[in-house]
C-alpha cells in the first residue's frame, strides 16, 4: 500500500517487507530506482524543486527514510509502521545478496572510501560478490565511462552515494542505460560502513533523535537541519489547519 505525503507516494511497509519487495524487484528484472524518502528531499520536492517529485512519482519503491516521515505519516492519519532508513536497508540488501548470490556494485563517497566499505561487507557477509566500487569525484566528462563500467560488471544492485538529490538525479539519468539493476540512493552509508564515520549510538536511534547523533558529530550539518522545523510546519499547516500547499 502506498501513502500520499504532501503529494509524495510513500511505500507503507515495515523494514522487512522493503527488503522482501526488492527481492521481487531484483527477480523481476529492469531498470528499478529505489528512493528513501526523508524530511529534507520531501520538503524541497514540495517547496524548490518539482523535478524531485518526479523522481518520486518514477521510483519503484519509496520509504519512510527518517523520523519526520513517520511522524508526518502519523499527523496526516495515514501512519507508517516504522522507518525504512537507507543504511539499514542497505545492510539488510547486502546480507540478502551474499546469501542469494547478487551482485552488488558500490558507486559514491570520497575516493578510497567504497573500497574500504566493501572490504568491511565482505569480511561481516561472506560470499558477497562486490563486482566494482568507483568514488565519486568524478567530473561530468567520465560519467558515460562509468555507466559503462557498471553496464559490463551487470550488477543486481547498485548502492550511489552521492548525497541527496544528487544521487538520485545520477540514477534517474543513467539507469536506463545501465539496463536490469536495482538502484538505491544510501547518502553517508559509505563512510558509517567503512568505519570513517561512526553512526549514532543505538540508545538515540531507539529514542528516534539519530538525526540529533548526526549534528553533534558533524555541526557542519547544521544548516540542513533548519529545514526540519520547516517540514514540520508544512505538515501542520497541510493537515492540521488545512492550507494546500
Amino acid at each position: 500500500m502506498r501513502i500520499n505525503l504532501l503529494g509524495a507516494p510513500v511505500d507503507c511497509l515495515t523494514m522487512e517487507q522493503a527488503e522482501e519487495r526488492v527481492a521481487e524487484l531484483v527477480r523481476s528484472g529492469g531498470p528499478r530506482r529505489i528512493i528513501t524518502l526523508n524530511p529534507e528531499f520531501l520538503y524541497r520536492a514540495v517547496r524548490e524543486d518539482h523535478t524531485l517529485m518526479e523522481l518520486v512519482d518514477r521510483a519503484d519503491l519509496v520509504t519512510a527514510d527518517g523520523e519526520g516521515i513517520v511522524w508526518g505519516g502519523r499527523v496526516a492519519g495515514t501512519p507508517f509502521p516504522e522507518r525504512v532508513t537507507g543504511i539499514d536497508l542497505m545492510l539488510r540488501l547486502v546480507k540478502r545478496a551474499a546469501a542469494e548470490g547478487w551482485r552488488v556494485f558500490l558507486l559514491g563517497a570520497a575516493p578510497g572510501v567504497a573500497e574500504e566499505a566493501a572490504e568491511n561487507m565482505v569480511k561481516r557477509f561472506p560470499g558477497l560478490q562486490v563486482v566494482g566500487t568507483q568514488h565519486g569525484y568524478f567530473k561530468p566528462h567520465e560519467e558515460a565511462g562509468i555507466v559503462e563500467t557498471i553496464k559490463q560488471r551487470a550488477p543486481q544492485l547498485l548502492f550511489v552515494a552521492l548525497g541527496a538529490p544528487a544521487q538520485e538525479k545520477w540514477i534517474d539519468r543513467h539507469i536506463e542505460s545501465i539496463g536490469d539493476v536495482v538502484a538505491i540512493g544510501v547518502g553517508g552509508s559509505f563512510d558509517v560502513i567503512s568505519g570513517r564515520v561512526a553512526r549514532a549510538p543505538l540508545w538515540m536511534q531507539k529514542l528516534k533523535i539519530e538525526w540529533l547523533g548526526r549534528l553533534i558529530s558533524e555541526p557542519s550539518r547544521w544548516r540542513r537541519m533548519l529545514v526540519l522545523p520547516k517540514f514540520a510546519l508544512l505538515v501542520l499547516r497541510t493537515y492540521r489547519l488545512g492550507y494546500k500547499n
